[in-house]
């Protein structure tokens, strides 16, 4: 079965290889097929998998270099371009250092210049705040993934410019009502760490965090609800 689901998505990956290619856009396909086969529905992710995959990680990363984004890209696109980015890049230098504990072990894990796209050189931190933080989006916080226990759960599928909206709004909804990362109740809550190291993206068009909190959370908060954030798991999402 895993062998003709592997058949029928080389077969989606050529099909879709050949138009990318010819509109001068990266190749998505590659790394939803590598997300497909190695991340399971809660996330967790086969790393020793991803390794056997690593000719089509190596054809992504390719793809993506030779393809930077461009002006005429819509917002979409580079949404889903550059959040693709920065999860590919974080299951790489996984990979590159296996096994770890966590990706805390990895030298320089956030700052670490190794993944070229066109003329210069990227790090985590370049993608997330010199770039993705930058298009005003907080929502992205809950679709890149820095390959730990406590981080939201990695999509077992690539952005695309056609589903990065849905992805942003649904994938945002379902973290912040999963107890496993947010505890939420009309007096109290124990919030993702998330909120609290991000807690100017979520608070910069002027509103309060318990305004974006209830445009997602099935239990609504006040001012007044206490507050507290959960301690956060280092630890492999393996």
């Amino acid at each position: 079965m895993k062998k003709q689901l592997r058949t029928l998505l080389l077969l989606s990956i050529l099909f879709y290889s050949v138009i990318a290619s010819s509109q001068g856009k990266p190749n998505h396909a590659l790394w939803d097929q590598v997300l497909i086969l190695n991340v399971s529905e809660h996330g967790k992710v086969n790393y020793k998998g991803v390794m056997h995959d690593s000719s089509l990680m190596y054809k992504y990363f390719t793809s993506l270099s030779e393809n930077p984004p461009q002006e005429s890209w819509t917002k979409e696109e580079k949404l889903a371009y550059w959040m693709n980015v920065y999860n590919a890049i974080t299951i790489k230098l996984v990979i590159n250092n296996y096994p770890v504990k966590t990706i805390k072990d990895i030298e320089k894990t956030w700052s670490f210049k190794f993944f070229k796209i066109g003329d210069k050189k990227y790090s985590l931190d370049d993608v997330e705040h010199g770039i993705l933080r930058k298009m005003k989006e907080p929502r992205i916080h809950f679709l890149i993934n820095c390959a730990a226990t406590s981080c939201p759960p990695l999509w077992n599928r690539a952005f695309t410019a056609e589903n990065v909206n849905k992805a942003l709004e649904e994938r945002t909804k379902k973290f912040l009502n999963n107890p496993k990362y947010n505890i939420i109740t009309k007096d109290a809550m124990q919030i993702s760490k998330v909120f609290m190291w991000y807690k100017k993206d979520f608070t910069d068009n002027g509103a309060n965090l318990e305004d974006f909190i209830n445009r997602y959370s099935s239990i609504k908060v006040t001012s007044k609800t206490k507050k507290s954030f959960k301690e956060y798991n280092w630890s492999l999402n393996e």
